[in-house]
């Protein structure tokens, strides 16, 4: 799996997330459901018709930007890489 930190790549975006969703747009990208079925990403992620590493980079984006509404968690840091 091909990560993108925000400090390689020079993500514009700078937000605690910003890496995850880097890397799961990359992958819904290069999945087979982009490019052979020419399926947009969202379409992809709404028929789980993307390989298991999106659909976990999926499930870490949300576990993220949930961390950053709950307030026990501002204490602890925001999940995610």
């Amino acid at each position: 799996m091909i990560t993108y930190a925000p400090e390689e790549v020079g993500l514009a975006d700078t937000s605690p997330c910003a890496a995850i969703r880097a890397d799961l747009k990359m992958c819904l990208l290069n999945s087979d459901c982009c490019k052979k079925d020419k399926k947009t990403p969202r379409e992809c992620l709404k028929d789980n018709s993307c390989p298991t590493e999106c659909l976990q980079l999926r499930h870490t984006f949300f576990e993220c930007k949930r961390s950053l509404l709950d307030a026990r968690r501002r204490f602890r840091g925001h999940k995610g890489y």
